[in-house]
């Protein structure tokens, strides 16, 4: 018991040295599940000011630097990085929109994320994107981003995980981009499924957390209004019902994990007490009329949760769709965490090699 009790203090004394740049920050999720395996996220960029208030209560001690990733010098970075983290934006690259992919100014952005990365010369470097970005129109652009990574002298990897794999109670599919400088050659393995536990599905999630608000006019915030039982952000967008979300089922039930928490509040999904929607028609469905009162989107504290956002994390805005976009925009808190865990797995292994 003594060794073991040793064993663990070194090693949480190691990785508290390991200090990350995060990379379009947005909210924050990834920043917080490598906070939570143990890393330090020292600096921030992000260029969205809807998310700025966010980032900066949730990362007290992180020096935020609010302008685009273009007007970032890596000089302006005062620490040795060990590893830099963050997302691009996804647009480009999504299913959802016109796939443009690298041909988009936001596609391009990841050539500013790897000029940033030659600059500074961190251990590793960790990138996530859509599922969009292996649709076989893009196979070139996404194999010169990765000749590009390993040209400024790093092995990488790159595999699409489900977040509902990782206790993230919710089908998440999303790419990741792994790498470490090669001079350290680190064996890095994704994480593994974690098929022994049970996956987690909505009532693990929501169930109990009770009386959501409406938005106000416009869908305004409730502020403080919306805070209750002490959880911050249970609110939920009003409104219409566009064709193209009415053209599917929206309602997932208690005991299965949530379609994917979108970026928009009028794509969030309904909650699991409506019936499931009924179809009337080739991609037209409508709600079972004998309960409409049931059907309602997720409020933002729900998708949060969904997402492994703990309650105290708290979400800032005016308008209830930015709160739902930042959500939404995050990667799972549990997936990364995941991540971060084999990350440090990796760099400790070889460290205690060259020891």
């Amino acid at each position: 018991m003594l060794v073991y009790t040793t064993y663990f203090f070194s090693f949480k004394q190691e990785i508290m040295k390991y200090k990350i740049l995060s990379l379009f920050s947005g909210a924050g999720g990834l920043d917080l599940g490598f906070e939570k395996a143990g890393f330090e996220i020292v600096a921030a960029n992000e260029s969205d000011k809807i998310c700025y208030e966010t980032f900066e209560y949730n990362f007290p001690k992180t020096k935020l630097f609010k302008k685009s990733i273009k007007k970032l010098d890596a000089k302006e970075i005062n620490f040795k990085v060990d590893g830099i983290v963050g997302g691009p934006p996804c647009q480009s690259w999504s299913e959802a929109g016109k796939q443009l992919g690298i041909k988009d100014d936001r596609g391009k952005l990841f050539y500013e994320y790897i000029r940033l990365l030659k600059s500074l010369k961190p251990k590793f470097f960790l990138a996530e994107n859509v599922s969009g970005m292996l649709h076989k129109k893009h196979e070139q652009s996404i194999k010169r981003i990765i000749s590009k990574f390993r040209s400024i002298g790093y092995d990488v990897k790159m595999q699409m995980l489900d977040a509902n794999d990782f206790d993230v109670p919710q089908n998440r599919k999303r790419v990741f981009i792994v790498g470490f400088r090669s001079d350290l050659k680190v064996n890095f393995h994704f994480p593994k499924p974690q098929i022994f536990l049970q996956k987690k599905v909505l009532k693990d999630a929501i169930k109990g957390l009770n009386n959501a608000l409406p938005g106000l006019k416009f869908n305004q915030t409730n502020g403080i209004s919306a805070k209750k039982n002490n959880i911050q952000n249970n609110e939920f967008m009003t409104g219409n019902f566009s064709s193209i979300y009415m053209s599917r089922n929206r309602v997932r039930s208690w005991n299965e994990p949530s379609f994917t928490i979108q970026a928009g509040g009028r794509h969030a999904p309904l909650h699991p007490d409506a019936p499931i929607m009924i179809k009337v028609g080739k991609d037209k469905m409508k709600f079972n009329q004998k309960f409409l009162s049931k059907y309602r989107r997720l409020s933002i504290r729900e998708c949060a949760r969904i997402q492994t956002f703990p309650d105290d994390f708290i979400f800032f805005y005016n308008n209830l769709s930015d709160g739902y976009k930042m959500i939404g925009n995050a990667v799972p808190v549990n997936l990364s965490k995941a991540l971060a865990q084999e990350i440090l797995k990796g760099l400790t292994i070889k460290k205690s090699k060259a020891a």
